[in-house]
Parts: structure tokens; C-alpha cells; sequence
């Protein structure tokens, strides 16, 4: 019993003594925090009052239609350049790999993009409305990030949340400095980065991880470009390293997948 018994004797009401810990834990209390949009669990969530069908409709349609979207962007756009890609990097053409490189970064990011609107604003809020969770900032405006670290923070809300509450903080706590802090988050991220790429391809090459490694030094770039010039010459670095960085990432695995796959590149 967490709660002393004093405070167990003055809670006469009972819905006043469901909501606090450990009487809050329950079957339904665990299946709500699974399925809510948040990996951060708490004793209460914000709750609404009621679904916003309307909502919830507009929601979905934007799921059907961006799904159906990002499929024929892949196969129409983006499978052609990376089939013509493979031999150009085994016989090392630099000058067609960078244009292979370059052509791949606009479809790309479009679909980047696509998915970062599909996921982050169609998928979660659809989810949210339907659990009636109250908690929407999914993300901030992380296009006008003049900084990695901004970028990281602002992108992706609850993967944010959860490093801090388990990771940083934790390490703060201890007496960690907090650039190590920070480190160690972003060795984290790349860790599972690095997880949810190599198991799907049934192969190890890092590439995940070295890429988000490099967002440590570029982190401490993008800072100093931004106060020594202009924040809006950081803006321009932060969306430079996201349209050119993933194509990098992409022809590197797609060419190693198709190596490992066949036995001859013609």
C-alpha cells in the first residue's frame, strides 16, 4: 500500500480513491495506456467529453487517401530510381551515384513529408479521438528548427517525452553533465533507429546508427552557425541534412539488401 492509511481513511468517496496509485492499476487501466497515443504512462489522462464524429471522419479519409498516396509515390517514383541505382554504386560511378543521389531526395522527402502529416496528424488524432484522449501536441513546429537538438525535440512528441522522462532525466539525476545526457539519448535513438531497420532486412550495417551519431556533431554545427550568423542559415543546414541525409541511408541499405540477395548485379 503506497498511501498511508491516515490518507486511506479521509478518501471516503470511491471514485476519489480509484483514481490515485495503486488503485488506478487494472486490466482496463493497462489496455488504455497500450492503446492511447502516448508512451509516457500516467495515473489520469486528460480526458474529452465525448467523440467528435465529423472529426474523427476527416481523419480517416486523410488515412485512406495518404496511404493510397504514399504506395504510389514508392512504386511510381521511387523503386525506378533505386533499380537504376544498384549498378552505378557497385562499379563506384561517382558522378551517376550522386545524380541517382539527388534524384531520389525529392520524392523522398515529398513522401517523408506525406508520412510525417499521415502518422503524426491523420493516424495519432484519429486514435486520440477515439480513446478521447485530450493530449494532442504530437509535435511542434519543428520545420523552423534552427537546430538539430530543436529538430529532435519538436518532431516527434511522445518518443521525445519518453527519452526525457527515462533517459535524460534519470542520468541528470545521478549526476550526469548534460551534454553526456544528451549523448546518451541520441545513442539511444540510434540503437532503435538502427533495430527497426536491420530486423526487417534481416542484416547489420549501421547505417541507421552512423547517421544518427552524426546528428551529435551536426547538433553543436547548426548551434553555433545559428549564433554566430543567422538562425535562419541553422534552418537551412537542418533541412539540408533531412532531404539529403535518408536518400544517403536509403541507396546504402538498398544496395546492400540487393547484394546479400543475389548472387549477381547486371
Amino acid at each position: 500500500m503506497s498511501m498511508p492509511s491516515s490518507q486511506l481513511k479521509g478518501l471516503r468517496d470511491r471514485s476519489k480513491v480509484m483514481i490515485q496509485y495503486p488503485y488506478n492499476l487494472s486490466y482496463r487501466n493497462l489496455l488504455y495506456f497500450m492503446a492511447a497515443p502516448t508512451l509516457c504512462y500516467e495515473a489520469n489522462y486528460p480526458r474529452t467529453s465525448g467523440i467528435n464524429k465529423s472529426y474523427l471522419m476527416r481523419r480517416a479519409l486523410e488515412i485512406l487517401f495518404l496511404f493510397q498516396l504514399e504506395l504510389a509515390l514508392i512504386q511510381q517514383w521511387v523503386v525506378p530510381v533505386l533499380q537504376k541505382a544498384i549498378l552505378p554504386i557497385h562499379n563506384y560511378e561517382g558522378y551517376t551515384i550522386m545524380e541517382r543521389l539527388l534524384k531520389l531526395s525529392v520524392p523522398n522527402h515529398f513522401i517523408w513529408l506525406v508520412f510525417f502529416y499521415f502518422f503524426f496528424h491523420s493516424v495519432l488524432n484519429a486514435l486520440a479521438e477515439v480513446m478521447k484522449f485530450a493530449d494532442r501536441e504530437f509535435y511542434r513546429d519543428w520545420w523552423n528548427a534552427e537546430t538539430i537538438v530543436y529538430f529532435w525535440q519538436a518532431w516527434n512528441i511522445p518518443v521525445h517525452k519518453w527519452c526525457v522522462r527515462h533517459c535524460y532525466k534519470p542520468l541528470l539525476s545521478i549526476g550526469c553533465p548534460k551534454f553526456a545526457a544528451q549523448v546518451s539519448v541520441f545513442l539511444l535513438s540510434a540503437f532503435f533507429h538502427e533495430y527497426l531497420v536491420s530486423i526487417p532486412l534481416h542484416m547489420f550495417k549501421a547505417w541507421a546508427f552512423f547517421g544518427m551519431t552524426m546528428q551529435i556533431p551536426l547538433s553543436g554545427f547548426t548551434s553555433w552557425v545559428s549564433k554566430r550568423f543567422s538562425s535562419n542559415y541553422g534552418n537551412m543546414i537542418v533541412w539540408m541534412s533531412l532531404i539529403l541525409g535518408q536518400p544517403v541511408a536509403i541507396l546504402a541499405y538498398v544496395y546492400h539488401y540487393y547484394v546479400t540477395s543475389y548472387t549477381t548485379i547486371a
